[in-house]
């Protein structure tokens, strides 16, 4: 039986998340049709477009870590290109946003309408919601997201069967396919990948329930301003302030990760 506490969360205390689970193998099978049906074009544009980027979490080596989404900060993808002004050079001559929902009314339609469905249960609590795939290799150094106003949720889609894992602090936890694994992950984590298969999740984020929705969501409004001024196209998932403190590693073993300086690309 699972053990959980402050930063590993009881999945049932989060009903709203049971309509995304229900209809996981759909989603999963969405995954897979985009990655096996679509053009060279079409992937390129949407690991480009619809992919949340970080300029700080590092990795050691080559190993990649790609994603891309559907739902930031609450909106869809194609609104928020619009809200936010993201401008992309290298398709100056294209409308972007339009692209962007052709795509996810293409390839995403049941994940679409069970995110819709599941905000209705909860008033928009959903925040974000990607793709997020381990390629073969991966070792993520230890870092934080600072997101004190939200949990993470991560829905098994695809795992493969051995070390594919999350330290968080002491625990080393792991992922299931079919299931959610919730975290608060402003704690220290560090996941990877040491088999030689893809791992893919559906990530998650939606507002802590325990805290007053006004107060997060001008948490999230606040982060989002500096996030999208840093890098517009982090989407405002990820930020300058998601480094760890240097005792962390020493306090967790991982000391030799100090050594890192390979960006995530």
């Amino acid at each position: 039986m699972a053990s959980f506490n402050e930063y590993h969360l009881d999945p049932k205390q989060f009903p709203f998340l049971n309509h995304l689970q229900e209809n996981w193998q759909a989603i999963r099978d969405e995954f897979t049709y985009f990655k096996d049906r679509s053009s060279q074009e079409e992937v390129e544009f949407t690991f480009a477009v619809l992919g949340p980027k970080s300029k700080t979490i590092k990795t050691k080596g080559n190993a990649k870590y790609s994603a891309f989404g559907v739902l930031f900060q609450g909106m869809l993808i194609d609104k928020y290109i619009v809200v936010h002004k993201i401008q992309y050079p290298q398709y100056e001559l294209q409308n972007v946003s339009e692209k962007v929902r052709e795509l996810r009314e293409r390839y995403f339609p049941k994940l679409t309408k069970a995110i819709a469905q599941s905000n209705s249960l909860n008033d928009n609590i959903i925040r974000n919601v990607y793709f997020g795939t381990f390629h073969p290799g991966l070792d993520v150094k230890l870092h934080v997201n600072y997101n004190p106003h939200m949990n993470r949720g991560y829905l098994g889609l695809i795992v493969p069967e051995g070390d594919v894992a999350m330290k968080i602090c002491h625990d080393k936890l792991y992922w299931h396919e079919g299931e959610f694994l919730i975290l608060d992950h402003s704690y220290p984590h560090c996941p990877h990948n040491y088999t030689d298969y893809d791992r893919t999740v559906l990530v998650v984020d939606f507002f802590k329930t325990d805290k007053p929705r006004e107060e997060v969501l001008q948490i999230e409004q606040e982060l989002v301003k500096q996030r999208m001024q840093e890098n517009p196209y982090s989407l405002g998932v990820f930020g300058k302030n998601d480094k760890a403190q240097i005792e962390d590693f020493i306090k967790y073993g991982l000391s030799h990760q100090l050594e890192w300086d390979k960006a995530l690309a």
